[in-house]
């Protein structure tokens, strides 16, 4: 492997326009992903994602994985640049950054790319504002075995480096298709899915139903709910998490999590042989002190 390049100065050109790539229209502009942690990074290269541009600082390093991280994003054609603790904040969002940072492509997805399994669940999540919310929905998908999920009528970039860390990396391990509402409706309806539309007026229960079959769990804004277009169609069942105190709702990313953890209760209740053993998980590299709650915005 050969030796990074050495950058010495946070005033360098490459540093200063990773830096930009925080705002969403550079990020655009370049078609350029910003992904930033041991956790996120590692799940980006496990799932096929090739870094451009890989900045390291070995000095903020929490473990003893780097290395082998760091070989294969080289190995996949990323640049390699090494830089001080001072330098890699100018480009980190983090509090107590764990030293490594990497640019690369945007992940773009249609609904013509997805090939769903049979019985597949898909999450549909319409006019999500917050970048921790869209992302924190994801891992949650991810963990339940969801097969897509639909970003519909977009608030927030899926593409800020706020939903990569909420996810912690799992936008990388499921497709993410951005459509429109009046896009899914049908799309979903055509191939047969249990469309259920989360809203606090409805009168049945999120547990009413069989979701062992194709099942879409549809969720919006926490202010303003889901549009008419999901609550008005024949085509959803229109469904409620009951509320028994004053609060009447809840995060949309927590009524995900419900929602989803329902349908993975009745098929694991139904074949239990499609939970996984437990995993060892890897933790030298992690970083102990991810708080999505405490990261910074990046322009929507």
């Amino acid at each position: 492997m050969n030796a990074p390049l050495q950058l010495t100065s946070p005033s360098n050109p490459r540093i200063k326009e990773i830096a930009k790539l925080r705002q969403r229209s550079h990020r655009d502009r370049a078609g350029a992903l910003l992904v930033e942690g041991y956790r996120e990074l590692k799940r980006a290269v496990d799932n096929a994602w090739r870094p451009r541009t890989l900045v390291t600082c070995p000095d903020l390093f929490l473990g003893k994985h780097e290395p082998a991280l760091i070989a294969r994003c080289v190995g996949a054609g990323a640049q390699h640049l090494q830089v001080a603790p001072s330098v890699f904040a100018k480009i980190s969002a983090r509090d107590r950054p764990d030293g490594l940072l990497a640019v690369g492509p945007q992940l773009r997805l249609s609904l013509a790319d997805l090939k769903l399994p049979e019985n597949a669940l898909v999450v549909v999540a319409e006019s999500i504002e917050k970048p921790g919310n869209l992302g924190t929905i994801l891992r949650s998908a991810d963990a339940a075995g969801a097969a897509a999920v639909l970003v519909c009528d977009r608030c927030t970039d899926v593409q800020n480096p706020n939903v990569v860390r909420a996810s912690v990396g799992t936008l990388f391990s499921l497709p993410v298709v951005e459509c429109t509402t009046a896009e899914a409706v049908p799309w979903l309806a055509e191939r047969g899915f249990r469309i259920l539309a989360s809203t606090p007026h409805a009168e049945a229960f999120y547990t009413d139903y069989d979701l062992t079959g194709p099942t879409a769990v549809v969720v919006g804004a926490e202010q303003v709910g889901l549009k008419d277009a999901w609550l008005m169609s024949e085509a959803c069942s229109r469904v409620r998490i009951p509320m028994l105190g004053q609060c009447d709702s809840l995060n949309v990313a927590a009524a995900t999590t419900i929602l989803l953890y329902e349908v993975v209760r009745q098929r694991v209740a139904k074949d239990r042989s499609i939970v996984p053993p437990p995993a060892a998980h890897e933790h030298g590299g992690d970083d102990p002190h991810a708080d999505p709650e405490h990261s910074v915005d990046f322009g929507g």
